[in-house]
């Protein structure tokens, strides 16, 4: 795998060319030193007064009078087409933990490539933040702490099983797919929720108040999923 175009030991902010809601895009720029943008994304952030750290993309939305206001060694042209914007990102980004913003909307098929990629760097911890929710892929084992009755969704991305407690549905002993089983609306029973899965393939949908919470699990979180070995 290639070197990283960009490191940081400090959790970054990376903008896509959706939706960035102001109410989640404003405390993010404030905690996050670092930001970078995908293709358009340099847009929202030049809007919100930041100039990025580094714009990676294929670049077929980034404006020209953006452009010009990004300088040059900034920009990293990534041509090819296999791959979005937020992969071509992600996968050259090296930080304890992404916070990803215009991500989730508004279109569904968007939104769902976003998803896969989450699964497909699943060596990359990364939270993805709409208006509604804040969703990451599980690590082997998270703990959160959270109020009871919290909704608490889980949606598999493949074949994938899983322990849990502090849930009113425990995952024990069911297999989890896309086709066959989603643990969607699952909802919190105690004050603290443990969970433990088998396989990078278990998304962890929460409502967007509780961002800091993910973020803080995911970053003591205590194990990781290797890379894949494609680049």
């Amino acid at each position: 795998m290639n070197a990283p175009l960009l490191t940081c030991a400090e959790p970054i902010l990376l903008v896509g060319g959706g939706d960035s809601p102001g109410a989640q895009l404003a405390p993010l720029l404030a905690r996050c030193g670092t930001r970078v943008a995908a293709d358009g994304g340099a847009e929202t952030l030049l809007q919100a007064g930041a100039v990025p750290d580094a714009v990676i993309g294929d670049l077929d939305s980034l404006s020209q009078s953006a452009r010009a206001q990004i300088p040059g060694e900034r920009v990293h042209h990534i041509a090819e087409q296999d791959s979005t914007d937020f992969d071509k990102c992600l996968r050259n980004i090296a930080a304890p933990l992404v916070f990803g913003t215009g991500f989730l909307g508004p279109r569904v098929d968007h939104q769902l490539a976003a998803l896969t990629v989450l699964a497909r760097r699943a060596d990359r911890r990364c939270i993805l933040v709409g208006e509604a929710d804040a969703i990451a892929l599980a690590p082997p084992q998270i703990t959160l702490s959270l109020p009871v009755g919290l909704r608490f969704s889980l949606y598999p991305m493949g074949l994938v099983r899983g322990e849990s407690t502090g849930l009113r549905w425990p995952l024990g002993g069911l297999d989890f797919t896309p086709a066959e089983r989603a643990g969607t609306s699952n909802e919190t029973s105690a004050e603290t929720v443990s969970l433990r899965v088998d396989a990078p393939l278990m998304l962890i949908i929460l409502p967007v108040r509780e961002l800091p919470e993910l973020a803080r699990a995911l970053l003591s979180a205590p194990d990781e999923w290797p890379a894949r070995a494609r680049g």
